[in-house]
């Protein structure tokens, strides 16, 4: 046994003794006899050195170091059961810190709003949120839990993954560039006009994706007048009448339904990049983080 461990022997005989008032009432608050917590008592005096009561035939009375052992342990013992409380809350109720990696132009119009709310929802949490287009290692950079468009066919057994859904790639203008150079009615008339793409992270750009007549997705490399590195930028230049752009529809939801883009060639529509939430199998269980994994299921793409 401990030292520790021999300090709390005898620490639970000794306060019920004191509240109840005698060895009697003790041992039946603890389900034990008279002459057991009488003894338990004797030994943790043995063991203190000091005497705790002043015993007579008729009472006990605390001595002065009866009085002030018993202030230390109901304070000891309190400070335990809060301790243990909230050992068992953190089993059922989210608490801690959680570092979450989003990606840079979904993470702030998506997945920023979700995390909003579940930080009102769940006021002991703590968020560290990275934006990042690379795709961070979990267990290197410490990452409980990321947002990943697009990424490889199969992940180690170490992640667990959940799919979300896929982007839909379309075709879209603003409504004073399609008055000025008129509304693609094919795929030969849309790679005459300015094309405006996005600037990868790795310095290539992004092709359009298009079906072939065999229903087969391919893609093609068009002469661009701007490539840039960010959806919302790349956004802004289409709406600023530049040009032409395929994007995803989450990047552009807000402005297709106000009308400041307008989408064409609706055959053309394919899938995009799946989306997934990744994160370390061995946290899967904890409540911090399976909150958020429900959180994050609102992201899910129909």
């Amino acid at each position: 046994m401990s030292v520790s461990e021999d300090r709390l022997k005898g620490i639970t005989g000794f306060v019920a003794t004191v509240e109840c008032g005698n060895f009697t009432a003790a041992a039946e608050r603890l389900h034990l006899t008279s002459s057991a917590v009488s003894k338990s008592v004797a030994r943790l005096e043995a063991r203190l050195g000091s005497r705790l009561f002043e015993r007579t035939t008729r009472s006990l009375t605390l001595t002065d170091a009866g009085q002030a052992y018993y202030d230390t342990c109901t304070r000891v013992l309190s400070e335990l059961a809060e301790a243990e409380s909230v050992l068992a809350a953190q089993r059922t109720i989210p608490v801690g810190r959680l570092r979450v990696a989003v990606p840079h132009t979904f993470g702030r119009l998506h997945v920023m709003p979700l995390l909003n709310h579940f930080c009102q929802q769940h006021p002991d949490m703590q968020l560290n949120l990275s934006f990042s287009d690379r795709f961070v290692d979990l267990f290197e950079e410490g990452v409980d839990v990321a947002v990943r468009i697009g990424g490889p066919g199969n992940y180690p057994p170490s992640l667990a993954v959940r799919y979300l859904g896929c982007e839909r790639l379309i075709f879209c203008a603003s409504p004073d560039y399609l008055a000025q150079h008129g509304t693609p009615q094919s795929l030969e008339e849309l790679e005459q006009h300015r094309a405006i793409v996005y600037d990868r992270i790795d310095g290539s750009t992004s092709p359009w994706h298009v079906t072939s007549p065999d229903g087969r997705v391919t893609t093609r490399t068009v002469p661009h007048r701007m490539a840039l590195g960010d959806g919302e930028a790349q956004r802004a230049a289409v709406m600023a009448g530049l040009g032409v752009a395929q994007m995803a529809t989450w990047l552009m939801e807000e402005q297709l339904t106000r009308g400041e883009l307008v989408p064409f060639l609706p055959e053309l529509t394919v899938p995009g990049l799946p989306l997934y939430v990744v994160w370390p199998r061995r946290k899967q269980l904890t409540p911090k983080v399976d909150a958020l994994l429900g959180a994050l299921d609102a992201l899910r793409i129909e």
